[in-house]
Parts: structure tokens; sequence; C-alpha cells
């Protein structure tokens, strides 16, 4: 009796193991795309509810503390007042930018809790009507 493995049943090997990999790696990014769209839309609610916690207090979005010096930082997106219709006393609109692996997506919120997607990127679909941010290739929310 013989020991070790044959060529053909390596190569046999090799090719399920590739073909699993083709499987199985789309939808491993897409999985990881996923989860950083939803630091993203955490973070803008949180913004969200800072401004709406300020506004109780003074009775204006003006001067807020994440419209003033913008210090939300993270890892995948850039987060900002919109600079149209710019922060007044009764209305605001928050924006988070994709960088890095999450280029191409743009969410804002305004003081109405009225959600959009901005902007998707290639292989993406923009939600109709688009009144949610998206969270899956198809346009789902």
């Amino acid at each position: 009796m013989k020991n070790g493995f044959t060529l053909i049943e390596l190569l046999v090997a090799i090719a399920i193991a590739a073909i699993l990999a083709v499987v199985a790696l789309p939808s491993y990014a897409d999985y990881i795309t996923r989860g950083r769209i939803v630091d993203g839309t955490a973070t803008l609610s949180t913004m969200q509810v800072r401004m709406e916690q300020f506004f109780q207090d003074n009775r204006t979005y003006v001067g807020a503390p994440d419209c003033a010096n913008n210090t939300t930082a993270s890892q995948f997106f850039n987060f900002s007042c919109a600079a149209a219709p710019a922060v007044s006393a009764s209305g605001y609109v928050l924006q988070a930018v994709g960088k890095g692996g999450m280029t191409g997506f743009t969410f804002t919120v305004n003081q109405a809790n009225s959600r959009a997607t901005a902007a998707v990127p290639s292989g993406w679909t923009t939600p109709t009507p688009n009144n949610c941010w998206v969270t899956r290739r198809g346009g789902q929310c």
C-alpha cells in the first residue's frame, strides 16, 4: 500500500478550495462593507441627537458643537454639517462622506429626521424612494 496523495487528488482539492474562495470572498467583502456603513450611520444618529439636545437648550442650531468644530472622527467616514442649506436657527443637514474603503458613499440626515443616501459607489444602487440609508447593494435599507 502506498502512502501519500496522488497528483489528481491534490489537484481536485486545490480546485475545490478555489471554487469556495471564488464564492466566499465577494460575500465576505460585501459583509465588511455593510459593517462599515453602520459606523457612518450610527455616528450620524449620535450627532443628530447632540444637535437636538443643543436645540433644546438654546432654541437654535447655530453654534452647535458638531457643526462648529466638527471633532467627530472615524476611520471610514468624514462627518460635517453640509454646506447647503447651511445651519440655521431652525435647521441643519449632517453629512457622512466615505473615505478609504468606503469612498463613494454619502449619507445625510436633517432636523426633520429625513435620511437620504446622497451617493453610492459603482455596483451599489441608491434606494427608491431615497428616504433611508442604503445598507445593501440592491438599494435595500
